[in-house]
């Protein structure tokens, strides 16, 4: 079974399963398609985070694709000359905000260990629609028509823009199949060491707010295997991706304080299950601001996080009225993707992929986007998570297994930049807690805190709590919230996928 952003990332995919392929020969293959139909989100310009399951080896791996800081960068990427914090767009639309991209050399490193067929076979669905075209999706339309930077790029112009975005509107994007084909042929090398890295050490250096990107920082870049992150909640186990993403010790520091208040007996879908969850929430977001950063520059203290007396303190704060703690502000947007795949041989991939914002950088190179991944440092020095050369920013992102005692029962994952810690956390309350259907948890309203207001998803049943919620001292806000969350649960005889209704997705399985 694949659940993926895109029909056509899904089909292609599920076409590599039909051919014999591993699960990490699909997660390469839907990577690559959408990059092509859903390039708002994620792409070879960007970075990932990797859970593998081997069924038969019975172990969980996590994969460490995330980008890094050129080695020019300083802890004032992101402040003026007077050392102020730049506008979050001036940052973001600028070579200065592009980090070496990860995702290649992380899929390279994890098809050699997991995969079954030829790398070069798992780039053939995205070569054939990158050059015969494919019909552009109502959601990438709608993207690129309210982007405002975008088109300012020469090379996005002419290819997003050249056509009038019609409902019929065909694209086709035959550098990217040029790309693709090279990268196929020569490996990862291709990306890292050749045309395709002058191309983008050009691009970045060239542009109106450059960036200080080198080749040799490319050649320097390095995947890292990394241990996952779990913890028990009832009669299972959750695991997650570990530093320098944020997102697995947030989400299990959410649901162990869970468990360890009076939430199991709140009615479920009520006001008070939602103050206790955004309760939880603001506790462990302001632990990631705290304490959480790329672990080979600054101590992580992951065993603290998670440790039961730690989270049974945690759970004690909480109490009839909301809590009130110092906010930090998030910089991590939302233009990422989730897929989540498992096999004929019970092997599974939860990936969660990205290039940060909307569109990344918005800078095209040989038809691909480059992300703005180092706008995830934050942009005012003196915390974990300054920028440094070779570092990697904090994340969310959270790739998610749920385990009962060495049985795969659910893979997940969503895009949304850091709220999701919040959507992952809140589709396995509906799942493990409320005993719903995945499909069901997945398409739960969404809600929960980022240490900042309640948030309540807007235009859903739950807006009706805002009263009761604002009574127990709660400040309520009602955004969209659109979570991509995809996921796959184990049922009787086989497996069932969850897609969520809120963007495009799709599932294809036996």
């Amino acid at each position: 079974m694949v659940v993926a952003a895109h029909p056509l990332a899904a089909d292609a995919g599920y076409a590599i399963l039909e051919r014999g392929g591993s699960a990490l020969d699909a997660a390469i293959a839907v990577q690559m398609v959408l990059g092509l139909v859903e390039p708002e989100s994620s792409g070879i310009g960007g970075g990932a985070f990797l859970l593998h399951w081997s069924q038969k080896e019975k172990k969980l791996r996590s994969y460490d694709g995330r980008e890094t800081a050129p080695a020019a960068a300083t802890a004032n990427l992101f402040v003026d000359e007077k050392g102020r914090p730049l506008a979050f767009a001036d940052a973001v639309v600028s070579g200065r905000s592009v980090g070496v991209p990860g995702v290649l050399r992380m899929l390279e490193l994890a098809h050699k260990r997991h995969g079954k067929l030829p790398w070069a076979t798992l780039f053939e669905p995205a070569i054939a629609l990158a050059e015969q075209g494919f019909t552009v999706s109502p959601r990438l339309r709608m993207q690129l028509e309210k982007d405002p930077f975008l088109k300012n790029d020469a090379a996005a112009a002419k290819l997003y823009y050249a056509s009038p975005l019609s409902a019929n509107f065909v694209l086709k994007n035959p550098e990217y199949g040029r790309t693709l084909r090279e990268i196929a042929r020569r490996g990862a090398d291709a990306f890292y060491q050749g045309r395709l890295t002058a191309d983008m050490v050009r691009a970045v250096r060239s542009h109106a707010r450059p960036g200080t990107l080198a080749a040799q920082d490319f050649a320097d870049y390095r995947a890292l295997e990394r241990e996952p992150v779990c913890a028990p909640h009832r009669e299972w186990r959750v695991c997650s991706m570990g530093p320098p993403s944020s997102g697995g010790i947030a989400l299990l520091q959410i649901l162990g304080i869970l468990g360890r208040t009076d939430f199991a007996r709140a009615p479920p879908r009520s006001a008070l299950a939602v103050h206790y969850f955004a309760e939880a929430g603001r506790l462990a977001y302001a632990d990631r601001a705290r304490y959480l950063g790329d672990p080979d520059f600054v101590p992580v203290p992951i065993r603290k996080l998670l440790r039961e007396d730690y989270l049974e303190k945690q759970a004690r704060r909480i109490g009839e009225k909301s809590m009130r703690l110092a906010v930090r502000a998030d910089t991590e947007v939302a233009g990422t993707s989730h897929l989540s795949i498992v096999d004929a041989a019970g092997d599974a991939v939860a990936m969660t992929t990205t290039i940060e914002a909307t569109f990344g950088s918005r800078i095209l190179v040989d038809g691909f986007l480059l992300n703005n991944q180092l706008t995830d440092f934050d942009f005012v020095p003196g915390t974990p998570n300054q920028a440094a050369p070779g570092k990697r920013p904090r994340s969310s992102l959270a790739p998610t297994m749920v385990f009962s005692g060495e049985r795969l029962d659910i893979v997940i994952g969503s895009p949304g930049g850091p709220n999701i810690i919040n959507y992952v956390a809140k589709s396995l309350v509906g799942a493990l807690d409320w005993g719903m259907d995945l499909q069901a948890a997945v398409a739960l309203p969404n809600f929960g805190s980022r240490n900042g207001p309640t948030l309540l998803e807007k235009d859903s049943a739950y807006e009706s709590f805002r009263a009761e919620l604002e009574a127990r001292n709660h400040v309520v806000e009602t955004p969209a919230l659109t979570s991509g969350l995809h996921g796959i649960e184990r049922v009787p005889g086989g497996w069932r996928a969850a897609v969520d209704p809120r963007r495009e997705g799709a599932a294809r399985g036996d």
